[in-house]
């Protein structure tokens, strides 16, 4: 379920119709062309608003994205619960798979990851509207099979990672992903989490 927005900094009210428009206006262009070109002019062009009821509500690009990243969440419905972990796993890779092929998450994605290095409100934004809800929701799962024993507590960050580090990294290298790819990666990570229980 997509976050409320929270309201823009300052005490002013302002239309909220008006907010919503540039904040659409916004994450469209940020879709289109990236964080680097992404400008108030652009925004207010495509608005149709004038500059000035952009910045009287954000003092620069960086917060007005920050609060419309909210936008970019893609409802989430409950997490998986197969009673098996090897077909949770499989259920999150797919879940993952769909999610990153998106078409604005996979246009943006690497792009706002890139950016979140140079600031850290924006990566904080990311965490909170984009990627965090989404490893909340596989953890969900994972911590289930924690319970049902068969998963190791100390386990579940590691597999939740080869379960969805995998996939983006294929995705964002233009390598292919398809159903074989992932059954094999299940398999595989299966495999690991039976060996680290061996040990």
């Amino acid at each position: 379920m997509t976050k409320p927005r929270r309201s823009p900094t300052g005490s002013a009210v302002f239309n909220q119709a008006v907010t919503d428009v540039i904040i659409k206006s916004a994450i469209d262009l940020l879709v289109e062309s990236g964080y680097a070109r992404l400008t108030i002019d652009g925004v207010a062009k495509r608005a149709d608003v004038g500059k000035s009821a952009i910045y009287r509500r954000w003092p620069s690009k960086l917060e007005m994205v920050v609060d419309g990243l909210a936008e970019l969440s893609i409802p989430i419905g409950p997490a998986p619960d197969t009673g098996s972990l090897r077909d949770d796993v499989r259920a999150v890779m797919q879940a993952a798979f769909d999610w990153l092929t998106d078409p604005r998450i996979r246009a943006v994605l690497p792009d706002l990851i890139a950016e979140s290095d140079r600031h850290p409100l924006l990566a904080q934004a990311v965490a909170e509207h984009v990627t965090g809800p989404r490893v909340t929701w596989a953890r969900a799962a994972l911590h289930r099979a924690r319970d049902r024993g068969e998963l190791a507590a100390d386990d579940v960050d590691l597999v939740l990672d080869l379960t969805i580090a995998p996939v983006f990294w294929r995705l964002t290298h233009a390598r292919p992903v398809d159903d074989s790819y992932l059954d094999r990666l299940t398999e595989l990570t299966m495999g690991a989490v039976q060996q680290n229980a061996d040990a």
